[in-house]
């Protein structure tokens, strides 16, 4: 079960990292749209961050629990 949902977390995550770094780096663009927020709040960012690897979890845990039940029942 570990493999299955180390594997669904390793593409999210690195695209939860990629997509930090591109909002970060674009926080002039964002500027105009945002209000009362700083473009760099660092609670936005982490609450963000916290919900797409949580999605990512339930994503890759649910069919790694499936795989897990056929497996018992194979016996493998």
């Amino acid at each position: 079960m570990r493999l299955v949902v180390g594997e669904g977390l390793r593409l999210p995550l690195a695209g939860v990292a990629l997509g930090l770094a591109a909002a970060f780096g674009l926080t002039r663009l964002l500027r105009s749209v945002l209000f009362e927020v700083s473009p760099t709040d660092p609670r936005i960012f982490t609450a963000v961050a916290i919900a797409m690897t949580v999605a990512a979890m339930a994503a890759s845990y649910l069919p790694a629990r499936r795989a897990r039940q056929i497996s018992s029942k194979t016996g493998l």
